[in-house]
């Protein structure tokens, strides 16, 4: 029974060195490597902030228009007064020509034009039809649904001032005309984001897509660069024992391998300035490999989790938020950075070839958000879109993200999203383990760009 407790122990100590050693190995790597290291440190860094400050404004105000006003009478020009103040537009110049319109639109000096018609005023006086005509750029949806919605209000409040005008002339009570105008009336109550702020709206969202993309890349990076440079074999080889077995392998150097400078010799062969050919399959053990890995992305992991902790916070400062909720979606995030390392990792280790796994990894990752259904809805996309989007785990982190932080709905209803995460993540994981075992046995496979 001692015996048995000996060999369990010992066991647990070299899986544990197993983790030590590879997250040694890969700390060196990156010290040398000052562009692997912005990837995990500067880059994603950057990135939360430069999105942050995109959305700073958290409102789109003044967006330019255009007024075309063929009548010049009194009711046109309160039109275009009540045009100029409203919040979401500015009119940045009275046109007189369609050519002219023409040429601002096609600049982007103006998204819209509102063309007021001759004999507008007296078509208003006289009781018949004076439409107003808006001509806006469709091409830019966001900024062409503000500019609809606002010309709109303006003029139908523009309409209801003339109307209630002119039953008031006939002898009717202003409360009688406004009720005689509108007798059906709507109360709107935004449920959520009611401010139409756009920092929680996008940027709050945006900035774990664009993680969950560059935690791809470095799950297709740091294990794919061991296959490219033939040093797969090397680093098992030395996170198994601590000692690279050398058997077989020619190298141009003729120094040796001190236990103190084990790691370096470890590293790759750039860090040493070797050209190393290593032809000897290994029969890796699953439990050693899984340690070894979960060691070689430790340090991109606590980097993301740090990460995941700013975006949380620039996305919470402006609104109570329970704890419960931030802690399921900081859990959330974090499995998803997880999950992408050891996915990027799966589409390298399948192919045998970063640039495959790099595809892969941008075909699947890059076009993701738009299928999450935060830009345009769930519900409106085709069937098949919408099985391409259950597949993607972004999409299901992101629900997860707008009914926590942005609904603040029981975290009940999101926990199923997290216990699928961590299923997901776990799985990858052994695949990857079982991927990089396969890899270990096929060494002629070994140095595919």
């Amino acid at each position: 029974m001692r015996l048995n407790k000996q060999k369990r122990l010992s066991g647990q100590k070299g899986l544990i060195g197993a983790f030590v050693r590879s997250a040694g190995y890969e700390r060196r790597f990156l010290a040398k490597n000052p562009w692997d290291l912005s990837m995990v440190l500067w880059i994603p860094l950057a990135t939360v902030l430069l999105i942050w400050w995109i959305f700073s404004q958290i409102q789109i105000t003044d967006l330019p228009i255009g007024v075309m006003d063929k009548d010049r009478g009194p009711i046109a020009n309160t039109a275009v007064r009540y045009l100029e103040a409203n919040p979401n537009l500015t009119v940045r110049q009275l046109y007189h020509s369609p050519a002219a319109v023409e040429a601002a639109l096609l600049q982007r000096d103006i998204y819209a034009v509102v063309i007021i018609p001759e004999d507008f005023s007296r078509n208003i006086s006289s009781s018949k039809p004076a439409p107003i005509v808006l001509q806006v750029n469709a091409q830019y949806g966001t900024h062409s649904g503000i500019i609809q919605t606002s010309v709109q209000s303006v003029i139908g409040t523009l309409s209801a001032g003339v109307e209630i005008q002119r039953l008031v002339k006939q002898g009717m009570a202003p409360s009688q005309a406004a009720i005689a105008y509108s007798p059906i009336g709507i109360q709107r109550i935004s449920l959520f984001n009611a401010a139409t702020d756009y920092q929680q709206f996008l940027a709050s969202t945006v900035i774990p897509a664009l993680l969950h993309i560059l935690a791809m890349v470095i799950g297709a990076t740091t294990i794919g660069r061991e296959l490219r440079d033939k040093q797969i074999g090397r680093w098992y080889d030395f996170i198994e024992s601590g000692h690279p077995d050398l058997t077989n392998i020619e190298a141009n150097t003729k120094n040796d391998i001190e236990n103190d400078k084990t790691i370096a010799a470890s590293t790759s062969a750039a860090d040493n300035k070797t050209f190393i050919t290593d032809n000897k399959p290994r029969k890796a053990s699953i439990s050693v490999l899984l340690f070894g890995l979960l060691g070689k992305y430790f340090w991109p992991t606590l980097a993301y989790s740090l990460w995941s902790i700013l975006a949380l916070w620039l996305a919470t400062p402006q609104q109570a938020v329970a704890i419960s909720s931030l802690m399921a979606t900081y859990v959330g995030l974090v499995l998803l950075m997880m999950l992408s390392f050891w996915l990027g990792a799966i589409f390298t280790l399948t192919s045998f070839s970063l640039r495959m796994g790099l595809s892969s990894t941008g075909f699947i990752s890059a076009p993701s958000y738009a299928f999450a259904g935060v830009t345009f809805p769930y519900i409106a996309i085709s069937d098949s879109a919408k099985h391409w989007s259950d597949a993607l785990p972004l999409t299901h982190y992101l629900k997860l993200h707008i009914a926590q932080l942005q609904m603040q709905a029981p975290v009940a209803i999101s926990l199923p999203i997290v216990y699928g995460l961590t299923l997901a993540t776990v799985i990858a994981m052994f695949l990857a383990a079982l991927l990089s075992k396969r890899a270990l046995a096929h060494p002629e496979r070994w140095g595919a760009r």
